[in-house]
């Protein structure tokens, strides 16, 4: 093939990861499997989505390509196997995205965007023979963040009517899972009761209309840009943080934050 092209197209990427593949191509490719690069396609898709809240569009470019990789790859070992080709793909996500439009490719109205969503998950459940709401939760991935996985199961479950009316209840229910919490006993009883305290916090992040793993990792960026001023503050004074006792810990914190 031809190399240092201006412009590639997706058939120079098919022909690039078939010598890849190719008997004189690439030891570490020519040996992947489903199996093997199944959670790069994961690391892929977070890295693409960190590179659009970074807010370059050329890192998001790169990113994206790299999922397009992924996609690619595994119609290649799919092509290969003889289970079906890239082709295959694009014409199960076109077909899908008409069947499921029916209020734009069919009869069906939608005026807002939740009775298009509500429209989507019905198409969704009559494709899939999905008789029941329970079979709407099962069908959300574990592979998902457990964050995001709870979410998405409520989320399911509110649209069988199995939810809160308004924040109050879940503001009880989080105050009865803290009880429950330090009442917990053996380990196991912990691991469950702080389980399911946090998937009542998802719950109350819902209900809030804020995104439960976005405002975790919102969180866990702003302790580490605190956590580095208060090294700083630290060495400042010519003391380490392992240094400290709990009260100077809490000084600097504290001071950390006002600032």
């Amino acid at each position: 093939m031809e190399l240092n092209k201006e412009q590639y197209t997706i058939d120079d990427l098919f022909e690039i990861l078939a010598i890849l593949r190719g008997e004189n191509g690439c030891p570490w490719d020519r040996v992947q499997t489903h199996e093997s690069i199944k959670k790069n396609m994961i690391e892929e898709c977070y890295e693409a989505v960190d590179a659009l809240d970074n807010g370059s569009d050329g890192d998001f470019a790169n990113e994206l390509g790299d999922v397009l990789l992924q996609v690619a790859f595994h119609s290649q070992l799919a092509e290969e196997r003889g289970a079906f080709d890239f082709n295959d793909v694009l014409n199960e996500v076109c077909r899908k995205l008409i069947r499921r439009h029916t209020h734009v490719f069919g009869a069906d109205k939608a005026g807002n965007e939740a009775e298009a969503l509500l429209t989507w998950e019905e198409n969704k459940k009559k494709e899939k023979n999905l008789s029941s709401y329970t079979s709407l939760l099962k069908e959300v991935p574990s592979y998902l963040p457990a964050l995001m996985r709870a979410e998405k199961i409520q989320k399911k479950a509110g649209s069988a009517g199995f939810d809160w009316d308004d924040t109050d209840g879940v503001y009880e229910k989080l105050s009865e899972e803290i009880s429950e919490v330090k009442n917990a006993k053996t380990q196991s009883e912990k691991e469950e009761e702080l389980g399911d305290l946090l998937f009542t916090a998802v719950n109350l992040c819902r209900h809030m209309n804020v995104c439960a793993e976005t405002a975790l990792a919102g969180a866990s960026s702003k302790f580490i840009r605190r956590f580095e001023k208060a090294e700083q503050c630290a060495r400042e004074d010519g003391k380490e943080l392992s240094g400290l006792n709990p009260e100077e810990l809490e000084q600097i914190w504290e001071k950390i934050k006002k600032n």
